[in-house]
């Protein structure tokens, strides 16, 4: 319902702007879809991996693996994959509702959010050209020390 309404809203907004100026809109909507485009095949390749790993992970597995009673070593392993993998953000959460769904424990799945966003394994050499490597080592070991605090109090206020 939520994302209906915000449809409604997008498409009102979108004649308002066509009949105030139809020039700009019509190259924000050029805009918009060659962003679209550019994103489509990282986009895609990345739903297809999932996809397919969620295929293949049954829910006993993903249970056994990070589910709730899996404890700190789920969420020890939840946080590598999340460091390591590189995901966007409009991926992640669906993703991580789909490993809830199929028996992941909230600790495990906060974690792996939160590695996810804040720790950067595979941009660490980009990220030390520009921020150096004492900057850049500090700011990912306390990212991930945080991603644990987080999880906690998730934990706490969740369950």
């Amino acid at each position: 319902m939520f994302t209906r309404i915000l449809y409604v809203v997008s498409i009102g907004f979108l004649v308002v702007s066509f009949v105030k100026d139809r020039g700009k809109t019509r190259s924000a909507l050029i805009k918009a879809v060659r962003a679209f485009l550019g994103i489509l095949p990282d986009f895609a390749t990345v739903l297809a991996i999932v996809g397919l790993v969620l295929t293949f992970l049954s829910p006993s597995i993903v249970a056994g693996l990070i589910g709730k009673g899996t404890g700190i070593l789920g969420m020890l392993i939840t946080s590598v994959v999340g460091a390591i993998t590189l995901i966007p953000g409009f991926v992640a959460f669906p993703l991580a509702k789909s490993l809830l769904d199929r028996g992941a424990g909230i600790m495990q799945i906060a974690v792996f959010v939160s590695t996810l966003m804040m720790v950067g394994f595979v941009t660490t050499p980009l990220e030390i050209r520009y921020f150096g490597k004492r900057v850049t080592v500090l700011r990912n070991v306390l990212a991930y020390v945080f991603s644990f605090i987080v999880a906690a109090v998730i934990g706490v206020v969740v369950s």
